[in-house]
């Protein structure tokens, strides 16, 4: 008899259960019910072939990360790119890019951010979903939870270095309070590039989500918001603000060097690259790292 995990109030364990070491013990007496599993790539920074980023290729990173997602996670219901597409957000780049995006074999969903040019991407991506405004934000609905993709380009018009933090104009704080009022039972994450808060980065928190105050009250105010991911600042983030927990994770390419004192949000590093995995669970969700340029699948017993 299998074990029923969605009775708090019963124990799952029965005295007939083999805890032999070896045993298919967790096939044999657990049910596990599918959950949702979403992968987050961000901050992919494509470049023109020939190019490279501290010595680094973009699309060289970016293609082992997909062979991985691929093989190891193809039943994934959604992989969600949370922004900083291309570099310099030249067309070229884009198209690049859709060529290595168009290998996944889970469906897709992409937000843009501080590097991107809106109308340049959707010019390249043209079936990329948007709101009724044009901006690049959508809802998914999935059984256990309802995903949200927030746009926090602060453009046009493109105005550096101003153009490099984020906002939540008033019409996509609006969307944003519709999309959470008609949730329904469903819990919410959100997805956007910017942070909406200090992350302990001192040239980066320069350049974060400028409305966190208002961003917040919202989210707080309809109170359903279970995860709210990220990406900016090319490192493996986790905590909470304002009581709701948030994930940063790493870019595909180049990284935040670790002082946290660093003035200049362009410095960066070569370390391993990655990507973010999300599984909803009946209590909440699992968030997880995969280093995948380091990750080793054969295990020795320790």
């Amino acid at each position: 008899m299998a074990a029923d995990f969605t009775r708090p109030d019963v124990s799952p364990f029965t005295p007939d259960m083999d805890f032999t070491p070896g045993t298919s013990f967790i096939r044999s007496h657990f049910t596990v019910p599918a959950m949702t599993k979403l992968i987050i790539f961000t901050d992919l920074h494509m470049v023109p072939e020939g190019t490279t980023i501290i010595g680094l290729d973009p699309a060289e990173r970016l293609a082992a990360g997909i062979d991985h997602v691929n093989r190891y996670h193809a039943d994934a219901d959604q992989v969600i790119v949370t922004g900083d597409l291309a570099h310099r957000a030249d067309r070229t780049s884009y198209e690049r890019l859709k060529r290595e995006l168009d290998k996944l074999t889970p469906p897709l969903a992409i937000t843009i951010g501080n590097h991107d040019r809106r109308e340049t991407f959707l010019d390249v991506f043209p079936e990329t979903v948007t709101d009724e405004n044009g901006f690049v934000q959508r809802v998914i609905d999935f059984d256990d939870c309802r995903v949200v993709l927030l746009d926090t380009l602060f453009a046009p018009p493109y105005d550096y270095p101003n153009s490099h933090a984020g906002l939540l104009c008033d019409i996509r704080m609006e969307w944003l309070d519709r999309q959470l009022e008609t949730a329904g039972d469903r819990p919410v994450l959100l997805f956007m590039h910017h942070p909406p808060h200090a992350t302990g980065f001192s040239g980066m928190d320069q350049i974060r989500l400028i409305n966190e105050v208002e961003f917040y009250d919202l989210v707080k105010k309809r109170g359903n918001v279970l995860h709210i991911f990220a990406g900016h600042v090319h490192r493996t983030i986790s905590g909470s603000s304002r009581g709701i927990p948030f994930s940063v994770f790493k870019s595909p390419v180049h990284q935040q060097p670790m002082p946290f004192e660093a003035p200049d949000a362009s410095l960066s590093v070569d370390e391993p690259a990655a990507y973010g995995i999300a599984v909803m669970t009946d209590t909440g969700v699992l968030v997880h790292t995969e280093d995948y340029e380091i990750a080793k699948r054969e295990a020795a017993v320790a």
